[in-house]
């Protein structure tokens, strides 16, 4: 169990969301904060908040002392498919990729021949699937008085993460 810090200073944790798929913050993801005490013990929910507009959460309260990881759980599935079924989407989805008709060096359309997926995993119209990344989940260690700003970048088919300012 971690000790408490000399400077008697917070431990905080705050982040943010960007959609690089738009270049934009996301606004409205559900986030959850969890807190345990060591590697061994179970996940204890701490605190609830959603992204503002500017794609961040900044008002999760000070973890509780002992705390010796955190868990940030992004719920991105409802954000990810009202994205794929925004304004403006259906026509891209609608329009035929030149390149996945290509027969040139095979005799089979792209399409036949990649791995990629034939149909969005996150497109509404097809059976309500869902997002490829119906959440995300980010474990970190934390250390007493520290803040901890966890910016998570993501778009419908990959995520990243880092330890921010």
């Amino acid at each position: 169990m971690s000790v408490a810090p000399p400077t008697g200073r917070p431990t905080l944790v705050s982040t943010h969301i960007l959609d690089t798929s738009v270049g934009r913050p996301a606004a409205g993801v559900a986030v959850e904060l969890s807190v345990r005490d060591g590697a061994d013990g179970g996940w204890t929910p701490y605190g609830a908040s959603a992204t503002d507009a500017d794609g961040r959460c900044a008002d999760f309260a000070a973890l509780p002392p002992g705390t010796g990881q955190a868990r940030l759980t992004f719920a991105t599935g409802p954000y990810l498919a009202a994205r794929a079924g925004g304004p403006g989407r259906g026509a891209e989805r609608d329009q035929q990729d030149p390149s996945q008709t290509d027969t040139t060096h095979t005799g089979q359309a792209a399409g036949e021949r990649q791995d990629a997926p034939r149909i969005r995993d996150s497109a509404p119209e097809e059976g309500e699937r869902g997002s490829f990344f119906p959440e995300v989940t980010v474990a970190f260690t934390v250390e007493p008085g520290e803040h901890y700003h966890v910016p998570l970048l993501l778009n419908p088919y990959g995520y990243s993460v880092y330890r921010g300012s």
